[in-house]
């Protein structure tokens, strides 16, 4: 199986970008399953109900987040019904939405996690044990299992990953905007890369005007950031995956320039 993991979206430039490549990055690759991150798809911050909805009809098979999740309220009552938009598992439970999607694509089955670390970020559960709480409750013959980790610290996703490996088919890294070097299959068969990027722009700060970001660490007056239009990236990964056994046979990092 095949599957196409998009990072970071941002805003409408980020959604653009990745809508005008989604069907030939699918075609290029045979692509059988399309995640991505959304939690900054409307206008950096969270996710509308009508922007998840023509996400996924463009194709979007299931999509995490991470800490902006509930930015926008619009989203709580949403999440709570979609169970193809996830949000972090460690998040505590009475929370509104999932943090584990489970289904079958073309007849195999195929499992989303979705996890939040807790190194530099606000506060939740421990990702580790809700992690192996998850794996629990997959049937055994759902062997194809993807985990996104939004986190900030490294240390924490590569931790992650060799704590899964040999127990879910991929381990991926979102929430810093910066794409990392080091796709590689761990010992165990578990493909794994720190961080997938950012699907947005880079002629600002992690897909905001630089303006604006910069404002921010040189005034205590803050204004909102706007997503920046220029120098258009897309970034992610493309994993292949026995069926039977859930290893993954390779992993390919995606960074595309496009422009708009």
């Amino acid at each position: 199986m095949k599957l196409l993991l998009i990072g970071d979206v941002v805003g409408k430039p980020g959604r653009a970008a990745l809508l005008d490549r989604l069907q030939d990055l699918k075609e290029q690759h045979a692509i059988d399953f399309t995640v991505i991150n959304a939690e900054n798809v409307a206008g950096g911050f969270s996710i509308t109900p009508a922007i998840a909805d023509f996400l996924f009809s463009s194709g979007i098979d299931v999509m995490t987040s991470g800490n902006h999740i509930f930015d926008k309220r619009a989203v709580i009552d949403y999440i709570a019904q979609q169970p193809r938009l996830l949000r972090p598992a460690n998040y505590p439970p009475q929370t509104p939405g999932r943090g584990i999607w489970v289904g079958k694509v073309k007849g195999v089955g195929v499992a989303v996690m979705n996890l939040l670390g807790r190194v530099f970020m606000a506060p939740s559960d421990d990702p580790f044990r809700i992690a192996t709480e998850l794996l629990t409750s997959i049937p055994n013959e759902v062997r194809v299992r993807i985990v996104d980790i939004h986190a900030e610290a490294t240390s924490e996703k590569i931790a992650m990953g060799w704590f899964l490996d040999g127990q879910v088919s991929v381990v991926y890294g979102t929430h810093t905007h910066v794409q990392t070097a080091d796709e590689r299959i761990l010992h165990e068969g578990t493909a794994y890369i720190t961080d997938l990027g950012m699907t947005g722009s880079y002629g600002g700060v992690i897909g905001m005007k630089k303006g604006d970001i910069i404002n921010r660490f040189t005034s205590p007056i803050h204004r909102k950031p706007d997503h920046s239009k220029s120098e258009m990236r897309i970034c992610g990964a493309v994993v292949d995956v026995d069926e039977e056994t859930g290893r993954a046979r390779s992993i390919e990092r995606i960074n595309l320039s496009h422009e708009q």
